[in-house]
């Protein structure tokens, strides 16, 4: 009976956010950035999804091959990347008349990778077999998406790399990918859609 009001409760409290996120509007609107932008990486094999949550902010992830590399040696294989991108020069690439669609900016952002031990490709750190690797730092990046689709996206940042069962160290994360965006992307003048 009590699971019962509880689910009530939650039903009642979700459709009152929900009415209340739609009435506000302007409140979340993203003038320059794609609200799902998903991408297909070509360079490193994988996917990206990448997700406006506020103004000139998102969230991604990515899977995909990747190389990791600090004071104990590399790690080559399956990686996940999740950013927290903090996009700073929407406002400046409007005004010099450049291209803002597909997400086309320069970002700062809180970084984390962990790489997989189940498909790791090649290693030179000493552990056990089974060993995961994350990566817990600040990136520098670069994206750009251009009409037909294609995208690229560099960043540069450091961090601490944290072993399981394995030294941890600090190390710099350097990250390149090209593919192709697969979502559709809003017009160069955001405010025309």
């Amino acid at each position: 009976m009590k699971n019962k009001y509880v689910l009530i409760l939650l039903c009642f409290v979700s459709a009152f956010t929900y009415a209340q996120w739609e009435e506000r509007g302007g409140t979340f609107d993203l003038a320059h950035l794609e609200r799902h932008q998903f991408k297909l990486n070509l360079l490193s094999p994988g996917f990206t999804y990448e997700l406006g949550i506020f103004k000139n902010q998102s969230i991604s992830t990515n899977l995909g091959l990747a190389t990791a590399t600090y004071e104990e040696g590399y790690v080559l294989g399956l990686a996940m990347n999740n950013r927290y991108r903090y996009y700073h020069n929407f406002d400046r690439r409007e005004r010099l008349d450049k291209n803002t669609s597909g997400n086309s900016g320069n970002y700062i952002a809180a970084a984390q990778a962990i790489f997989f031990s189940q498909l790791r490709v090649a290693t030179d750190v000493e552990g056990p077999d089974d060993f995961n690797l994350g990566f817990y730092g600040m990136v520098y990046g670069i994206q750009r998406t251009y009409e037909k689709g294609f995208n690229f996206n560099v960043e540069v940042g450091a961090g601490y790399y944290r072993g399981d069962g394995v030294p941890n160290g600090y190390g710099p994360l350097i990250n390149f990918t090209f593919g192709w965006v697969a979502t559709k992307r809003k017009k160069k003048d955001p405010y025309l859609d």
